[in-house]
C-alpha cells in the first residue's frame, strides 16, 4: 500500500475511534424531539384531518362529476 493511502486509512480509522469513544462516555440527555416528538406529531395529523374534514364538509363538493348525458352539443352552423 502507498505509504499516502495508508496515512490516510490510519486518520479516518482514528477519527472514527474518537466519534465512537466520545458518543460512549457522554450522558444522553432528552433533547425536545425525544420528549415530546410524538406528542407533536399526533397533534399535527389530527390537525390536518381536523381541517380538511372541515374543508370537505363546508365545500359541498360533487364527486364524480361527468359530463355525459347532462352535456348536449349546439346544432352544427355552417
Amino acid at each position: 500500500m502507498f505509504p499516502v493511502a495508508r496515512a490516510a486509512q490510519r486518520l479516518v480509522a482514528r477519527g472514527i475511534q474518537h466519534t465512537a469513544v466520545r458518543g460512549a462516555h457522554g450522558k444522553h440527555e432528552p433533547t425536545f424531539h425525544d420528549k415530546y416528538g410524538t406528542i407533536v406529531l399526533l397533534g399535527g395529523a389530527g390537525m390536518f384531518a381536523a381541517v380538511w374534514t372541515y374543508v370537505f364538509t363546508t365545500l359541498k363538493i360533487e364527486w364524480g362529476i361527468s359530463p355525459v348525458g347532462r352535456v348536449t352539443p349546439s346544432e352544427w352552423r355552417e
